[in-house]
């Protein structure tokens, strides 16, 4: 069974609007925490250590 997880700062300012993880074997599972029947994109562990970087230094604006 897969154990989804989400940000303690989840829900911060009033918003529902987060993503939820899921540790695999071998990536991370990435999804919607509003729409989990959507389904999920899986990234390698390196994939995801670079999109994390890349948000935290500003790259991705939203």
């Amino acid at each position: 069974m897969t154990t989804w997880r989400k940000s303690s700062h989840s829900g911060a300012g009033g918003t529902d609007e987060c993503v939820e993880l899921a540790v695999l074997p071998d990536a991370i599972g990435v999804r919607d925490s509003k729409a989990p029947q959507s389904g999920h994109v899986v990234l390698s562990r390196e994939a995801f250590a670079a999109l994390v970087a890349h948000v935290k230094c500003g790259g991705m604006a939203f």
